[in-house]
């Protein structure tokens, strides 16, 4: 039985979501001095703020603020640097712009201290399978959070659609285990994580059954190695294949795209609305 929470509308941060009516960008800002695309480019206050005042411009409607590099091969920080380098830059974004504001962590008491700051929103790269915890603050605080699919080791020994969708569904098990609302659920297929680039493309390929569970589905494919190694380009020559794959997800039921270039990907993303009947003509 498909369910229907992606219609649900929202009011984070002074900002109105519906992902009924529109696809949302979402613009990534790490302060993060080893990102693997903008590292330490937004790493002091003034600099985030001014990089987020122009994604807004640009279209996005929610900002993602990462503390610690997720890229293969990336260092740990500890909970202290990453508190350091993420709740000044949440308190001056939530004070200063009206957006909703996620908190990229899978850490518990990041999570809890950025919501405290203002954030809105919470997105795992561990699906809330590295520390259960952080379920129970997105209930806490009536905070959407994003489950995404990971795993620690790339092994798949079925069929892999199957196999992410299970993953994907014990995520779901632990955010209801903890009282979260349904509607506060959201699903991404985790390209780039725990996934070879015949997993990457295949994982993209079920799109459509993951979008079929009826939670919203955030897509974070941009200038990932899945495009560099299908185009045989460096990270800063993969927009044109990053939109490639946000209007591939867009017409396979995603309402979420995380992106560095959000400019050129949020006009994109209103072509794609517009011929998918998302949005209706204003002209």
């Amino acid at each position: 039985m498909e369910l229907d929470y992606a219609k649900a509308p929202y009011r984070l941060g002074g900002t109105d979501i519906d992902f009924s009516k529109e696809t949302v960008v979402m613009g990534i800002l790490n302060v993060t001095p080893d990102s693997f695309s903008d590292g330490g480019r937004y790493s002091q206050t003034d600099a985030a703020l001014l990089r987020a005042t122009e994604m807004l411009k640009d279209g996005a409607k929610i900002i993602d603020i990462g503390g610690e590099s997720t890229r293969p091969g990336h260092t740990p920080v500890s909970l202290e640097e990453e508190l350091e380098r993420t709740i000044p830059v949440i308190e001056v974004l939530s004070r200063e712009l009206d957006c909703a504001i996620s908190i990229d962590t899978y850490k518990a008491s990041v999570a809890e201290e950025a919501m405290k700051a203002g954030a809105h929103i919470i997105n795992d790269v561990w699906g809330a399978k590295r520390e259960p915890r952080i379920a129970e603050v997105a209930n806490q605080y009536g905070a959407p959070i994003i489950l995404m699919h990971n795993r620690e080791q790339a092994i798949y020994e079925g069929n892999f659609g199957d196999e992410l969708l299970a993953d994907i569904e014990e995520s779901i098990r632990i955010a209801r285990n903890a009282g979260i609302a349904e509607h506060n659920i959201w699903l991404d297929p985790g390209i780039g994580f725990a996934k070879d680039i015949h997993e990457n493309i295949e994982a993209m390929q079920s799109l459509d059954r993951l979008s079929a569970l009826g939670y919203p589905v955030l897509l974070g494919t941009s200038k990932k190695s899945l495009i560099g190694k299908v185009l045989d380009l460096p990270i800063d020559e993969r927009m044109e294949g990053t939109g490639a794959t946000v209007c591939y997800g867009i017409e396979h039921g995603c309402h979420i795209v995380r992106v560095h270039d959000v400019k050129e990907i949020a006009r994109m993303v209103r072509m794609m609305d517009v011929l998918t009947r998302k949005q209706k003509l204003t002209i």
